[in-house]
């Protein structure tokens, strides 16, 4: 294997084989060959919006077909390009080659006919993607694609993979910047595109591209209305923030930012062992699934166990049982962590010194840890666990979890079902964007909002006919 892996620009239905500039990976995985986006920025950019028109000249059937059509072809066993993306993705992902495996497989039934088609229809309307519809009397509405740069993550392969398809149900322009842990799985799917339909709307208005965040000289020519209405953007703080810069009038900027995720344990998960033990395997789904590389894995677990000796015990043991769980699930869902974050690993082996503050469950390798501390309060590091480390905080009273809820935390995995539907008005007043049956926090239903808002409608534009 080269040491370096070709990534091609796919620019609006062309395969561009410009390998002129080397990458590096990011934390020093291997690098990878790449254009220079500054010498195609002009036919990066779609500068004439009139030039979206055939878009307009398919239904919306036309793309739930398209998408049904492309999603066999991208099969990992049969696709040399997702073959390719797997192959640098090895090297560039921080999940396993199991997990990694597991994940690509999945992608071809992301595009089936009844999930895409549920999605244009519960997170836009399908009336309002296929034509005008009237509100009331003299007013008519309609949901127009726009031209969008998607700036994605590369935690998991399936946010280029729901890029691509939410470009297509709105009918909009895209301009895919890939990132360095992930230069090259948007840019298969862009080929394999191609290769089915090269004339169809659908594949010349995609372009999948890789540039440096920071490259001043392509971003502020590129960041312009004339060029792009919408930036979609997936990233941290320091991310968003750059790219806030570039805002102005014309540009509007849709944020899918880091959040932190946790759970809730009602007292009914101490009702008998075996209830005990069921509830661990549960929540061992919600922090170890894509060994916690999602914003939706949990974190810290607030359990309502109480925090008198006999809590601190129960909590103990709950704790023994979800590390036990954690290291029985299945490889294609979760491994101990091939680059295991070294400063974590330094705040998880000094809580062993504070013995009547924290209990560490684990933690001695790579396979992750359970941390239950002794208080109700979580670890001060709670916003870098990762790597499947837990922190377990044993509570009074379920109103102490509620108050830990701010506007950063996204999906909050509850048990019972009981617990979640008498708190979860609570828990949105103060910031939770998704409550869940626990278990369930990381197979988010994609036909619902994200992060507390509608990416679908925002990616659109809303224009009015009124007729006075």
């Amino acid at each position: 294997m080269s040491d370096l892996f070709e990534v091609p620009l796919v620019v609006r239905g062309r395969v561009i084989d410009d390998f002129s500039e080397t990458f590096k990976g990011r934390s020093g995985s291997v690098g990878f060959k790449t254009a220079d986006a500054n010498k195609y920025i002009d036919e990066i950019t779609l500068s004439r919006p009139s030039h979206m028109a055939d878009l307009y000249s398919i239904s919306l059937e036309d793309i739930i077909e398209y998408l049904a059509e492309l999603g066999p072809r991208l099969a990992l066993d049969e696709n040399t390009h997702m073959q390719q993306a797997f192959e640098l993705s090895r090297s560039t992902s921080g999940l396993s080659d199991s997990i990694l495996r597991y994940a690509y497989e999945t992608i071809p039934g992301s595009f089936e006919r009844e999930q895409t088609r549920r999605i244009a229809e519960n997170l836009v309307g399908a009336a309002y993607l296929e034509g005008w519809v009237t509100i009331r009397e003299g007013v008519k509405v309609r949901a127009f694609g726009s031209r969008a740069v998607h700036i994605i993550a590369g935690n998991v392969p399936l946010v280029g993979v729901a890029t691509i398809i939410r470009n297509a149900i709105t009918r909009s322009d895209a301009v895919i910047k890939t990132p360095s842990n992930d230069p090259l799985t948007a840019v298969a799917i862009a080929q394999t595109m191609i290769e089915m339909a090269p004339d169809h709307p659908l594949s010349r208005h995609v372009t999948v591209a890789y540039w440096k965040g920071g490259d001043e000289q392509f971003e502020q020519q590129f960041y312009q209305p004339r060029n792009i209405e919408k930036i979609v953007a997936w990233g941290g703080f320091n991310s968003i923030k750059h790219i806030s810069a570039y805002l102005q009038p014309g540009i509007d900027l849709i944020t899918l930012d880091p959040k932190q995720s946790s759970t809730i344990i009602g007292q009914e998960a101490f009702d008998s062992p075996q209830i005990m033990a069921r509830v661990a395997e549960k929540a061992a789904m919600d922090v170890g699934v894509f060994n916690q590389e999602g914003c939706v894995n949990a974190r810290v677990i607030y359990l309502v166990c109480g925090t008198d000796e006999a809590g601190l015990d129960r909590a103990r043991q709950f704790a023994t049982m979800l590390f036990d769980a954690i290291q029985k699930l299945p490889d294609s869902l979760s491994t101990p962590h091939k680059h295991f974050d070294p400063a974590l690993k330094d705040e998880v082996d000094a809580l062993r010194f504070v013995e009547d503050e924290y209990t560490v469950i684990g933690g001695r390798g790579n396979e992750g840890a359970v941390i239950v501390s002794h208080d109700s309060e979580a670890v001060d590091f709670a916003r870098d666990l990762a790597c499947r480390v837990a922190n377990v905080v044993p509570i009074e009273h379920v109103d102490t979890a509620i108050r830990s809820v701010n506007a950063y935390t996204q999906t909050i995995g509850i048990y019972p079902d009981a617990l979640k539907d008498a708190i979860k008005d609570q828990l949105a007043y103060h910031g939770g964007q998704r409550m869940v049956s626990l278990g369930g926090a990381t197979n988010p239903p994609a036909d619902a909002p994200q992060d507390g808002i509608e990416p679908l409608r925002r990616m659109c534009k809303w224009i009015v006919d009124d007729t006075q």
